[in-house]
């Protein structure tokens, strides 16, 4: 390999990372205060657990919430944890991300029935995915 095709992959690399950041600032939820968010994780990591548990609930979404376990467990984020403020945004907007995509399919009903948090939280959670 020769310099120029190293720079030029290293800049497609850069421009496919820049191009998602500013995806996943577009999708962000807006409006929502970071305590409220941060009040309704627990609930949130139970809701995921109990979905996965459950074998009623379809395959794809189970593996698409267990790949989202991965990915918040997993050190390696588009933007690292330890940039302030910014650092967590990423797991953020892919738990949004993928709770929509879990609401679309199973249907909000059936994403309420499952939901073990209190009502005020539901309708937080709810507010962020539409």
């Amino acid at each position: 390999m020769v310099l120029g095709d190293v720079v030029a992959i290293v800049f497609g690399l850069f421009a496919v990372w820049a191009l998602l950041i500013g995806l996943l600032w577009a999708m962000r939820p807006r409006g929502v205060r970071l305590h409220d968010l941060v009040r309704v994780v627990p609930d949130v990591l139970r809701l995921i657990r109990d979905l996965i548990a459950d074998r009623s609930v379809p395959l794809r979404v189970r593996v698409v919430l267990a790949g989202l376990l991965v990915w918040l467990i997993s050190p390696i984020d588009l933007i690292p944890d330890f940039v302030p403020v910014v650092g967590p945004v990423d797991d953020l907007i892919v738990t949004v991300v993928v709770l929509s995509y879990v609401r679309r399919r199973l249907g909000d009903g059936e994403l309420r029935r499952r939901w073990r948090g209190s009502e005020e939280a539901y309708e937080l959670l709810a507010s962020i995915l539409r």
